[in-house]
């Protein structure tokens, strides 16, 4: 058993869908805290946040605890979680037929040890048709994702390439963690 800090319905389906048994508990932090620019400095930070603020909710117990962040990139810019539906289109628009590389950050802790992790998923995105995602956009979908962004949904259709793990660009490196578990 492991506690989920998150509130991801996406991070906790990854782990069912894995046969992982965990209780999910978001954790507060504010990312407007941080400063860099720089994506990967940037996703770890928030992660890094993320834990102490889950250990200072929760305390530490010999329940091993599970925190990850998300960040995305399109054309030099870092993408973070759009405050509205104008900057979700903007966000959107710059992954429009470019190259969109999604970092996921995690950090699993238990009383033994500390792994923490840094992966990137490259997508290569075909150009988004413009009435599909005013569709997209009104669903609100793209609410709380980080760049907006769902290859599991909207984005799907207009993957050219894939570089990289699927469960990265959607919020937890599986993969990589279960050989800890």
């Amino acid at each position: 058993m492991i506690r989920l800090g998150s509130n991801s319905e996406t991070r906790a389906t990854i782990l069912r869908a894995n046969k992982i048994d965990f209780i999910q508990s978001g954790c507060d932090f504010n990312e407007d805290s941080i400063e860099t620019k720089n994506p990967k400095a940037f996703v770890y930070e928030a992660t890094k946040g993320k834990l102490n603020s889950c250990i200072k909710k929760f305390g530490f117990t010999e329940t091993p605890l599970l925190v990850a962040d998300t960040v995305v990139t399109a054309r030099g810019k870092l993408l973070r979680k759009a405050k509205d539906r104008d900057e979700a289109k903007e966000i959107l628009l710059s992954q429009s037929g470019a190259k969109t590389s999604i970092i996921t950050a995690m950090i699993y802790k238990s009383e033994k040890f500390e792994f923490s992790d840094i992966s990137v998923t490259d997508y290569i995105f075909r150009d988004f048709d413009m009435s599909e995602l005013d569709r997209f956009l009104d669903s609100g979908d793209w609410i709380g994702k980080a760049g907006a962004c769902m290859v599991e949904g909207f984005c799907k259709n207009y993957i050219d390439e894939v570089r990289g793990y699927e469960s990265c660009a959607m919020g937890l490196t599986i993969e990589k963690l279960k050989p800890f578990l």
